[in-house]
């Protein structure tokens, strides 16, 4: 393998002379994966720069995309680096004033725009947009807008060469990237990204072996987010393919049998309901004793060491539910990596007892989507790992985990407030409160803006209750409540694919409305309740809870693109119903 690229402006052509016809992108069209070599990327790459130099954009100037995963979004985006300009991504859950302030601060002048239905919202706000010259859509449009086709056309018409060379002489300290936050409070803050923070954080995931030669990615998050961008340039280093989501969440499982991924990066969302699906007939104490087991007979079988007949006859109880797991997965996963959100050690401790190796890391857009990383022979369930290659991590003395290194960002577009509040002596001050034992292991104990202060001044970090609440596979959704209160409450949700099978065995209304308030469903999520309370002192332990008849949403503005939970949005939701579970007292 060679060196890393420089800048991303030069890498789609780099790897072309690398990889030449080796598979770089698949998609399905027409009910078939199709392939999309190196070499035919780059081609692309040349045309859509070519066309975007044919619409007079210059180095620097800012060109945004709006759209759901797909090849087109991941050929733009080189495109749009290649030239010299600055890629604004753009979540295609937006509502359309949210796409208006992404849109207005970066000041973009272009913007790839996937469909009409997607068009619709700009249309809505297009008057308060006097920076947007050109619209190009990826499908065909009903409107007069150029489209992707015809962008490229005129890409042909130019001398592509000039993609070239303009692709040459992009320097490392170039911005490449504005992306932004999605805010779980107030308007997102644009994180400037450089060509150098990005192809650091390709050099950290080389230094750990997160990508192999050959490897087959999965790619269902939204490529607006870091997270998922860090997939086609991390895996294009090393010749892989990308397969990209063939349609919406339902696809996940179908497409994974179908790709038969070796890495998949997810959220924990995604792992958390196919462990619930397949364990929920399992008793607690014997799925326990069973993952144990397996776990103890794949430690042993790496070291060469004798199983004994009593952990083979434990896990052997649970075989068929592990067997599901891997095979649900694809059958083939040699990483995955969770993120974006904490995940309970015990759904972690099952997959990787399924053969399924996943593991938690953690970064933010500001750190360009890496930071810290379990990897195999230093892995701590419950940890979010050690700091990656070329990446420091300390605590401050309040216990907020620093950041530095050369993937932090370079501050915050137009706001140099919250860049110097965000950067002090070169440190990002991440927000999340942590600890580092003496190996370098990483655990967050929550997060700055979350902590819980009750009436009697006790201070609480919310999300370690929430998660072995969600461990239950009734529940979708838990958020604590408390601040200013004489103690802890919490909002349940159910989770309607584990609940509605649960309801009809038992006999119970098949509606998740009528369940939210049904005396067994409450007695069930009780028990739920007091085993995650066991695990906690009495004053962080959740004294009242309520169902809500519905799951929270991103339609609803409850949950962030990547569904963290906008807490502030939730409790002013639901106010009348956390002010009754305090009102007896």
């Amino acid at each position: 393998m060679g060196n890393p690229a420089e800048t991303l402006a030069t890498l789609p052509f780099r790897t072309a002379d690398q990889f030449g016809d080796r598979p770089a992108l698949r998609r399905k069209v027409d009910g078939a994966w199709q392939d999309i070599s190196y070499s035919q990327n780059a081609h692309r790459v040349e045309e859509i720069g070519g066309g975007l130099l044919a619409l007079g954009v210059m180095p620097g100037d800012r060109v945004g995309l709006l759209s759901n995963n797909r090849v087109e979004w991941t050929q733009s985006a080189a495109a749009i680096n290649a030239i010299g300009a600055v890629l604004v991504p753009i979540y295609p859950s937006s509502a359309a004033d949210e796409c208006q302030w992404v849109i207005s601060d970066a000041g973009a002048t272009v913007l790839f725009c996937e469909n009409d239905a997607l068009l619709a919202k700009i249309d809505q706000v297009i008057g308060e947009l006097p920076d947007l010259e050109h619209i190009v859509t990826f499908d065909p449009s009903a409107t007069s807008r150029i489209s992707l086709a015809a962008l490229c056309e005129h890409g042909q018409s130019q001398d592509r060469s000039e993609v070239r060379a303009r692709a040459a002489v992009v320097e490392p300290d170039d911005l490449a990237e504005i992306i932004y936050t999605s805010g779980t409070t107030g308007r997102p803050k644009g994180c400037m990204l450089t060509h150098a923070n990005l192809t650091a954080t390709n050099q950290a995931t080389r230094a750990v072996g997160l990508f192999a030669d050959g490897d087959v990615a999965y790619l269902y998050l939204p490529l607006a987010h870091i997270f998922a961008q860090g997939v086609p340039l991390g895996m294009s280093e090393y010749g892989g393919v990308v397969a990209f989501v063939s349609g919406g969440p339902e696809r996940i499982v179908p497409d994974l049998a179908e790709v038969q991924p070796t890495y998949f990066p997810t959220v924990p969302r995604v792992l958390e309901k196919v462990h619930a699906a397949i364990t929920a007939k399992i008793p607690a104490e014997i799925l326990a004793a069973g993952v144990s087991a397996a776990l103890a007979i794949r430690t042993a079988e790496a070291a060469g060491e004798e199983v004994h007949e009593s952990l083979r006859a434990s896990a052997g109880i649970i075989a068929p539910a592990l067997d599901a797991a891997r095979g649900l997965m694809g059958g083939r996963i040699r990483v995955s990596i969770s993120g974006a959100a904490p995940i309970a050690p015990a759904v972690l401790m099952f997959f990787h007892a399924a053969g399924v190796p996943v593991y938690e890391g953690y970064g933010l857009s500001e750190s360009g989507g890496i930071g810290t990383l379990n990897v195999p022979g230093a892995l701590e369930f419950g940890s979010i790992g050690q700091a990656t290659d070329g990446i420091e991590v300390v605590t401050a003395p309040d216990g907020e985990l620093l950041m530095r290194g050369g993937n932090v960002f370079a501050g915050y577009w137009k706001n140099p407030d919250a860049t110097a509040a965000a950067l002090v002596d070169g440190w990002l001050q991440t927000g999340d409160l942590g600890s580092i034992d003496e190996a370098g292991i990483i655990t967050i104990t929550g997060r700055k803006k979350d902590i819980i202060i009750t009436a009697g001044g006790k201070n609480l970090t919310p999300a370690s209750i929430e998660n072995d609440l969600r461990r239950s596979p009734l529940i979708s959704q838990a958020i604590m409540h408390g601040d200013r209160r004489p103690y802890p409450v919490a909002l349940v949700t159910l989770d309607p694919d584990v609940a509605l099978p649960w309801a009809q065995a038992q006999g119970l209304p098949e509606n998740i409305a009528e369940l939210a308030d049904h005396p067994v469903v409450r007695q069930a999520v009780q028990q739920a309740v007091d085993a995650a309370n066991a695990n906690y002192a009495q004053v962080a332990q959740i004294k009242k809870f309520a169902i809500l008849p519905q799951d929270i949403s991103e339609e609803a503005g409850e949950l962030t693109p990547t569904l963290k939970m906008k807490r502030a949005v939730i409790n002013a939701r639901y106010a009348d119903i956390l002010d009754t579970l305090y009102a007896a007292g």
